[in-house]
């Protein structure tokens, strides 16, 4: 039996349904607004398809949204000190960068310099510090995009096999470690994984698979075990075509649920960073001793 489709574009519909009164609520009793700014340095199709995506989310919700572009040839220095500002910026309440950054750019040291209460993408070393001890308000947008899927399939993860490839500090690792909170044997997969001729055998064991690798159709569909749960994080353009990282016509024949690309995952990041935008303004709203439910 073909494996049902995981809707993102539904579930993020949802998800944003909800946010909506939550939005007008903490308009209502707090007079704020919550306002995104969205970063990209460079021009990249993959971010300006995504940033187009952030700003129809934010206008249907009543978010106030901006992007700013920067120029591919900033330095460090520059766009540590525009952080600086931002951050000091009390109508910006949220910030994400997009991601990835040139390679004049330190990731880890653009992610530490977020004002923590201010970054909506759960980057900021103390959100993924808290992660690890279960109790993080705003993680990883895609991390926690990956766990609403696979809990609104309904199956309980307790003891399942979970294997995850890819081991960023955006998706692979928090993934992991939320696949653990929930009493999944996890493992993790990587480029040394590949290297050795052992991917195969990992993947073949998942009951849930969690792919984010960045490589087209890395995994191929006679890898899937049967009847289990996959979820395709990769986005990848072949040949003017929009692809995953897994292979997904055999692989829909041997799961019970997966992920299409596009329409899985992405819309479903979009919705958690929209979250996690009136989240912020919530914890903002607590530092300064204000009430706000």
């Amino acid at each position: 039996m073909p494996a049902r489709i995981l809707d993102g574009r539904a579930l993020a519909a949802t998800m944003q349904a909800k946010m909506k009164a939550d939005v007008e609520d903490l308009l209502r009793k707090t007079q704020r607004r919550p306002f995104l700014l969205s970063v990209q340095v460079g021009m990249q199709a993959a971010s300006d398809l995504f940033m187009r995506s952030q700003q129809k989310a934010a206008a249907a919700l009543g978010i106030g949204y901006r992007m700013e572009r920067l120029p591919i040839e900033i330095t460090q220095g520059a766009l540590l000190s525009k952080i600086v500002e931002w951050n000091k910026n009390p109508e910006i309440t949220g910030i994400t960068v997009q991601f990835p950054l040139p390679p004049q750019l330190d990731p880890k040291r653009i992610s530490a310099a977020l004002d923590p209460r201010k970054d909506v993408e759960g980057i900021h070393p103390q959100h993924i510090g808290q992660t690890m001890f279960g109790w993080s308000r705003i993680g990883t947008c895609t991390s926690l995009a990956v766990i609403t899927l696979i809990e609104s399939t309904g199956i309980d993860p307790y003891g399942k096999e979970a294997v995850v490839v890819g081991h960023s500090e955006l998706i692979g690792k928090p993934v992991s470690l939320m696949l653990l909170d929930r009493m999944c044997t996890t493992t993790i997969c990587h480029l040394a994984t590949d290297q050795r001729g052992r991917l195969q055998e990992h993947v073949k064991r998942a009951e849930i698979l969690v792919v984010a690798a960045g490589k087209p159709e890395l995994i191929r569909g006679s890898w899937i075990r049967r009847d289990a749960v996959v979820i395709d994080v990769g986005i990848n353009l072949v040949n003017g075509r929009v692809v995953g990282d897994v292979e997904y016509g055999p692989a829909a024949e041997q799961a019970s649920y997966i992920t299409p690309v596009p329409g899985g995952v992405g819309p479903v990041v979009v919705a958690t960073l929209m979250r996690n935008t009136v989240e912020a303004v919530k914890l903002q709203l607590e530092k300064c001793g204000v009430q706000h439910a």
